[in-house]
């Protein structure tokens, strides 16, 4: 089969395509003409594109077929390279869920299965309402505008996971940080090197662990503390976690702490950000919520779908097969396209408009099958209670300025937000 056209190719690999919305007319051409392409590009190891709903459904759901490991996630030739060199041969330095297969994976993620459940989460909502209302107050005295990521969408999740596991407010700051930085990497506003432009064929050459080994240094401090003297909170529940009557071991208790520090907050900043720039660029479809409150459920399964913080997630077969029609030998690396099946036109009628009432809304946005995302139901909750708070005082809102997404492959949502309201 040939590979997809050299523009398409350039798009499913650059981050300001993900920035500018410009990858959506990539998935749809490839929805369209070649739902499976092969990605062949000169800094990349080639891959299958998984663009249709369906065939994202139908990988996700065979995890001994499909492995997560040894690359979840995409990246260049040169860094892979890199980082088999510094860790003796291993893909990552750190090992979290996302990289775990079959048995391994339900192991780990069974540890902590309790504690992300709507039972045990709904002991937090007087606390989280608490802080949404606080937040909400600060948005009213703002003078009718503010950036809406950096002053409520960023900070009101964060201070949410910052409270699960048990860590200090003042390290807020430091946390937001770095998830940012490893998260935004490509994104020359939010990775470490301060602005400009991130040379992206300069980077292939460099793996900057900076970030990565301030968040191990932390959570290993953190670590030990706990074990010593254990409270109620997550970090305690993770540091003295066993699988299999052991300990868990070095680079998977790592890895614990920082997809939940990090992951834990981000994607549901990108959703509390996506939802409120959709309203404020469709009046028509806030003035429908407004009138019927009832509406926010569906808003907001509308607002994960819209913005599908989570772009891909890469899976390796483990043997040949076919999917839909297409060959694939084992070995060959796949993108599964959160963000193409989530606009896939057989799925969902008229994909590209922002609907408050759109049902079903059967999205993707937080994986499928086995890897479902763990923090689905504190992500709900979160923007439910945050937008119970907000919605009744918020009268009219529009953007006041240039929003912007974040520059990333891999995840990405609203860095900026600038908007005009007015609350009663």
């Amino acid at each position: 089969m040939m590979a997809v056209p050299a523009h398409i190719a350039s798009a499913i690999v650059s981050p300001k395509a993900y920035a500018d919305f410009s990858i959506y007319d990539a998935y749809k051409w490839l929805r369209a003409n070649d739902p499976l392409g092969l990605v062949e590009h000169h800094r990349f190891e080639p891959f299958r594109v998984v663009t249709r709903y369906a065939d994202v459904q139908k990988v996700s759901r065979q995890n001994d077929l499909f492995h997560n490991g040894p690359y979840s996630v995409l990246s260049p030739r040169a860094s892979q390279q890199k980082i088999r060199e510094l860790t003796g041969g291993k893909g990552s330095f750190v090992k979290t869920l996302v990289d775990m297969d079959p048995p391994e994976h339900a192991l780990y993620r069974g540890l902590t299965a309790g504690w992300f459940q709507p039972a045990n989460l709904s002991k937090l909502e007087t606390d989280m309402r608490a802080l949404a209302r606080s937040m909400v107050e600060e948005m009213a005295q703002a003078g009718g505008k503010c950036d809406f990521v950096h002053q409520i969408a960023l900070l009101y999740p964060l201070r949410v996971i910052m409270q699960i596991l048990g860590l200090p407010a003042k390290d807020e700051a430091m946390m937001l940080k770095l998830t940012q930085e490893m998260f935004g990497s490509t994104d020359p506003e939010l990775n470490q090197r301060g602005g400009g432009s991130f040379n992206m064929e300069v980077g292939d050459q460099e793996v900057d662990l900076t970030s990565l080994n301030e968040m191990v240094a932390y959570f290993n401090d953190l670590t030990e503390e706990r074990r010593k003297n254990p409270t109620g909170d997550l970090a305690s529940f993770i540091a003295n976690g066993q699988i299999n009557g052991e300990p868990m071991p070095y680079m998977e208790t790592m890895g614990y702490y920082i997809i939940t520090a990090t992951a834990g907050h981000d994607t549901t900043s990108s959703s509390t950000g996506g939802a409120m720039w959709a309203l404020a660029e469709n009046p028509g479809e806030f003035r429908k919520l407004k009138d019927n409150p009832a509406l926010l459920g569906s808003m907001l399964d509308e607002a994960i779908r819209w913005t599908t913080p989570v772009n891909n997630f890469m899976r390796t077969a483990t043997a040949d097969t076919e999917i839909a029609g297409t060959p694939i030998r084992e070995g060959e690396w796949l993108m599964l396209c959160y963000g193409s099946a989530n606009r896939d036109e057989t799925v969902f009628d008229d994909p590209d408009s922002f609907r408050v009432d759109r049902k079903p809304n059967r999205h993707l946005a937080f994986g499928y099958g086995n890897h479902l995302c763990l923090g689905q139901y504190l992500a709900r909750m979160e923007m439910r209670i945050l937008f119970e708070e907000l919605l009744p005082r918020l009268e009219s809102v529009e953007l006041d300025g240039e929003p912007a997404m974040s520059e990333a492959v891999f995840v990405n949502g609203p860095k900026r937000l600038p908007i005009r309201f007015t609350m009663n």
